[in-house]
């Protein structure tokens, strides 16, 4: 007799039985290998290098958007987390809370998508969780991750770079195309298929500059609160004064158009696919055109430098006046990843 399989997931499947593991059947299905399949308590890696470990949290509205979804989204975003350390992503643990009524096919759908990314990453999923929430108490699904890499060797260690006066300011492309794709998503704005999500792993795009050049200083991935928010962390975090330059800012026209009808700026708008990378200015152009040979980089550009003493970000206009670029004071784009 062919057993029966559910349409949607209800409280059943986090009863810890056969409900539980209807769920963590079919993710073995989809993410088997040697270390899952043995579903132990814990997994056992064994690692001898220098490690980086991080971990992270997804509850992105609408699941699927164009360009990807919760799923890619939360390996993609954690493999990032950890390359943007010099880290070799390994190891992944995914959680999943769901809530009752999400349909058992979306949920197939996702853990396809996680597979797919996994893969691309050469990361291997762990170890994992699930729990269902009742109707009302989750928006259909969100997603735990932790990651592990390992950081092979000293060039790709950045925990002793001195940031200074006059580093360039770079960045792989164009800015707040995850935040605006998906806000316009969110409020049922059909737009043209080349507006989508910049979603994408870094790894490959970020390892090999590191292992290239020794003037890399700093990096982080301007996520939540986009590329303003990184830069005033990074002037908080050196005590620098950093100047970006508006001409220079790779802002698609697409993006231009939908922030100004949303009442956004685009330097505050998410981003899944892009470094800012803090670099020796006698390296600066050098980094500038390796990155440019990569599929993730073509569009690179320096937008600004770090100046004087001090701890703000100002953006100098095309016709040559400054301007703040304060932290963010409002959640213009909740759950945006």
């Amino acid at each position: 007799m062919e057993e029966k399989v559910s349409e949607e997931i209800v409280l059943y499947h986090g009863n810890g039985g056969d409900g539980t593991k209807e769920l963590i059947n079919e993710i073995l299905k989809n993410l088997d290998n040697d270390i899952l399949r043995k579903l132990g308590d814990s997994a056992i890696l064994n690692l001898k290098d220098k490690l980086a470990f991080t971990t992270d949290s997804y509850v992105i509205s609408p699941q699927f958007f164009n360009g990807g979804d919760i799923g890619k989204l939360s390996v993609y975003g954690t493999v990032n987390d950890l390359a943007v350390c010099g880290a070799r992503p390994l190891f992944l643990s995914l959680s999943f809370i769901i809530e009752e009524g999400f349909l058992f096919s979306d949920f197939k759908k996702i853990l396809q998508s996680i597979k797919e990314a996994s893969d691309e990453c050469d990361i291997k999923i762990v170890t994992g969780d699930t729990k269902v929430v009742e109707k009302g108490k989750g928006d259909k699904i969100f997603i735990n991750t932790s990651g592990i890499g390992i950081i092979e060797n000293e060039n790709r260690d950045l925990s002793k770079r001195k940031v200074e006066k006059g580093d360039l300011v770079i960045i792989n492309g164009g800015i707040g195309e995850h935040g605006i794709s998906v806000m316009l998503e969110r409020l049922g704005i059909k737009v043209d298929e080349k507006i989508k999500s910049d979603l994408a792993p870094l790894d490959k795009l970020i390892l090999p500059i590191l292992d290239k050049f020794k003037g890399i200083k700093f990096l982080r991935d301007p996520t939540r609160g986009g590329v303003a928010t990184v830069l005033n962390e990074i002037a908080n975090k050196f005590s620098y004064e950093i100047e970006i330059l508006e001409e220079e800012l790779p802002i698609k026209n697409w993006v231009k158009e939908a922030s100004n009808i949303l009442g956004i700026d685009p330097l505050y708008a998410a981003n899944e696919g892009k470094v800012i990378i803090i670099a020796s200015k006698n390296e600066g152009e050098d980094i500038l055109k390796f990155i440019k040979q990569n599929r993730l980089g073509v569009d690179s550009k320096i937008i600004g430098e770090l100046k004087n003493d001090g701890n703000r970000v100002y953006l100098k206009t095309e016709i040559g006046t400054r301007r703040i670029v304060d932290t963010l004071k409002r959640d213009i784009l909740p759950r945006i990843c």
